[in-house]
């Protein structure tokens, strides 16, 4: 199924790997729970990594900022089992268009002999943290 998958919108976890099966040139949304960019550390890029390492365009996260701080529990997975994540509906909307647009873009390019590297302006700006 991800094998014809363009974007791949998810929360950040384990299940993201399977993004190996997409097509290079799709793109990557990732988001966040309240308080992971602080006590992640370098746990929280292995996916852009990924995309990067596969040809794929990670088009940016979504840092939870709403919520109750995790309290400082050494196992920081544990805080995050079982919550939401919510999402600013306004900005998600806005940067999906981007980033469907740009997709759509690559894809009629690709259709028509588009040099598979090339990257829309447009998609490359992502107003997120």
């Amino acid at each position: 199924m991800l094998s014809s998958t363009d974007v791949l919108i998810s929360a950040h976890g384990a299940q993201m790997t399977n993004m190996l099966f997409m097509d290079r040139n799709s793109s990557v949304m990732e988001f966040y729970p309240l308080g992971w960019k602080q006590r992640a550390g370098g746990g929280q890029y292995v996916f852009r990594w990924m995309a990067d390492w596969t040809g794929m365009r990670h088009e940016g996260s979504w840092w939870e900022p709403v919520g109750e701080p995790c309290p400082s529990n050494p196992d920081i997975l544990d805080c995050w089992k079982d919550r939401q994540i919510g999402h600013n509906e306004t900005y998600f909307a806005e940067w999906a268009a981007r980033v469907f647009a740009a997709a759509r873009e690559r894809k009629r390019g690709n259709a028509v002999g588009d040099p598979a590297g090339r990257r829309s302006p447009e998609a490359t700006v992502c107003r997120c943290s």
